[in-house]
């Protein structure tokens, strides 16, 4: 594997700001005379604000004989205020949500066929391979997707160049991977940084393997021989490899990502949201980064994102259709993308993001998410799936301390939380 650097970039994100969410409890289908579409987002700050009004008013434009309200709230109340909203058919027309959190709230949203789709303007072949998963489940589409994001391995250069290990690049293996990280082992420092979220260390699992961990359908497979093996495979870098430190308490939520921005790890898993903040790192190494290591089957990792839907008790489904296709539409995609706020879902505006960045980490950043994206695979799950989570998640500790076999907690996980 050849050598290459990158320094800080101007702005490399996936999930971003255009995440949408539920506000308040007002304004289900319509207001007054049928013809007002309300939009419901989540907002963390007064830019992210004016970001998403930017779009409302694109759709604006392209639908003046409907008027569109915007309203916003903090992530941190988006559920709360989804559930009850959920629960009294006061849902706004068009919802915002999170693909992972899906699951738990499809009873809300619409069924989308395919003359909704074309309502609406959205043909599925124009947004990244895959990506239309982000919001389906169980085989079900319930909203398309405005932004995308994959996982990708990031790395420290200064730490690899010091140690004398290769550095990753499009194409790798996990053979490649496990010399990397063997070689970077040194002084006190690892070569890898194990994860405790689900994103980050399944991510890796499912390249390794092949496979993941719910089938299509939305039934728990987590036991699956294959993917017991590829988990396995993982908790032994802890222990017999030896190239990652053990999590030492469950509190360590961030413990993978931590190691790796601090300059205690070379190499750690994430998404491409968070590629902004580990290329301009506080530590100041200089930092790059990969698509997973190819398995198997090549390389693979799921497709994130969020975007809309329609809810199902909508008074004005086609006036609501009309406003999400404008929100999904070119004209916002492309402000999404040149304002390098967000990677697009749909591929025609993404070269608009790669033109946002600084010039001389252009072409690596557009190389590396490109290679990404092209073998993303939409990720399954249970309508269960935060509860799985919960039950995994503190018991990986023990997993990389060696005191609980990976296979073990998988089997438990499943005999729990199987359908």
């Amino acid at each position: 594997m050849k050598k290459m650097r990158v320094g800080a970039v101007a702005a490399v994100t996936g999930i971003a700001v255009a995440m949408t969410g539920c506000a308040g409890t007002e304004g289900s289908a319509s207001d007054g005379d049928g013809d007002t579409i309300v939009v419901d987002m989540w907002s963390g700050s007064e830019s992210d604000t004016e970001a998403l009004e930017a779009q409302i008013a694109i759709a604006q434009e392209q639908n003046p004989d409907i008027e569109i309200k915007l309203q916003t709230s903090p992530w941190n109340d988006f559920f709360t205020k989804l559930t009850t909203n959920m629960a009294s058919g006061n849902m706004a027309c068009v919802t915002g949500m999170s693909g992972a959190q899906l699951g738990g709230y499809t009873a809300g949203f619409r069924e989308l066929s395919e003359e909704d789709l074309e309502t609406a303007g959205i043909v599925k072949s124009e947004f990244t391979p895959g990506s239309d998963g982000i919001l389906s489940f169980g085989g079900t589409l319930y909203g398309m997707p405005f932004d995308v994001s994959a996982m990708l391995m990031f790395y420290n250069q200064d730490m690899l160049d010091a140690t004398g290990a290769s550095t990753p690049e499009i194409g790798w293996t996990f053979d490649d991977f496990e010399q990397v990280a063997a070689d970077a082992t040194k002084d006190g420092k690892h070569g890898f940084a194990v994860a405790m979220g689900g994103y980050q260390w399944m991510s890796l699992a499912m390249s390794y393997s092949g496979t993941q961990p719910a089938s299509e359908t939305g039934e728990l497979e987590i036991d699956a021989p294959a993917f017991v093996e590829a988990a396995e495979w993982y908790a032994s870098l802890t222990g017999d490899k030896k190239v990652a430190a053990p999590v030492a308490s469950a509190s360590d939520m961030g413990w993978g990502e931590n190691q790796y921005s601090g300059g205690n790890a070379a190499m750690a898993v994430d998404g491409t949201w968070n590629a902004v903040s580990y290329l301009q790192n506080d530590a100041g190494f200089a930092a790059g980064m990969a698509p997973l290591p190819a398995g198997a089957n090549g390389s693979t990792s799921p497709v994130l994102g969020s975007g809309y839907g329609i809810a199902k008790d909508c008074e004005n489904p086609e006036a609501a259709l009309k406003v999400m296709g404008s929100l999904l539409g070119t004209d916002a995609q492309d402000y999404i993308a040149s304002s390098g706020r967000s990677y697009p879902a749909r591929t025609e505006s993404q070269p608009l993001y790669f033109d946002s960045l600084d010039e001389e980490y252009r072409d690596q950043v557009k190389s590396v998410f490109e290679a990404a994206f092209e073998n993303t695979v939409p990720l399954y799950m249970t309508d269960n799936w935060a509860k799985l989570e919960s039950y995994i998640t503190p018991n990986l500790v023990s997993v990389y301390n060696g005191d609980l076999e990976m296979g073990q907690l998988l089997s438990d996980a499943q005999s729990q939380f199987g359908n």
